[in-house]
C-alpha cells in the first residue's frame, strides 16, 4: 500500500471519528438525558461539560490532521496544542462562573422563560 492509499484511508479514519463524534452531540442535545442535564459539575450541567470536552476532541483532530500538525516536530506540535489545550477549558470556565454570576444577579429582575 503506498503513501497515497494509507493517506487516504487517514482522512476516512479521522472523518468517521469526527462523524461519530458530531453524531452523539447531536443525539445528546436532542433528547438531553435528565441525569446528565440536570446534574450539576464545576457550575454546569454534565451535559454542557461533555459538549466542551467532545468539542476540543473534535479541534484537536482537525488541527492535528487537516492541518497536517502531525507531520511538524514534536516542540512545534506542543506550541500549537499545549495553549488551545489551556486556553479553552479556561475560557469555558470563565464563561460558566460569569453566566451563573450574570444569572443569579438577574434572576429577580429578568423573566428567563425561553
Amino acid at each position: 500500500m503506498g503513501h497515497g492509499a494509507s493517506h487516504k484511508a487517514l482522512i476516512w479514519k479521522v472523518f468517521g471519528i469526527l462523524s461519530v463524534i458530531t453524531i452523539v452531540e447531536v443525539v445528546l442535545g436532542i433528547i438531553k438525558p435528565e441525569f446528565l442535564f440536570k446534574t450539576q459539575f464545576l457550575g454546569t450541567s454534565i451535559l454542557n461539560s461533555l459538549f466542551i470536552i467532545l468539542t476540543i476532541v473534535k479541534a484537536y483532530y482537525i488541527v492535528y490532521y487537516f492541518m497536517h500538525l502531525d507531520d511538524e516536530k514534536k516542540n512545534f506540535k506542543y506550541s500549537i496544542v499545549l495553549p488551545l489545550v489551556i486556553l479553552i477549558p479556561y475560557l469555558a470556565t470563565l464563561l460558566i462562573i460569569e453566566g451563573g454570576y450574570v444569572h443569579d444577579t438577574l434572576a429577580p429582575y429578568l423573566n428567563w422563560a425561553y
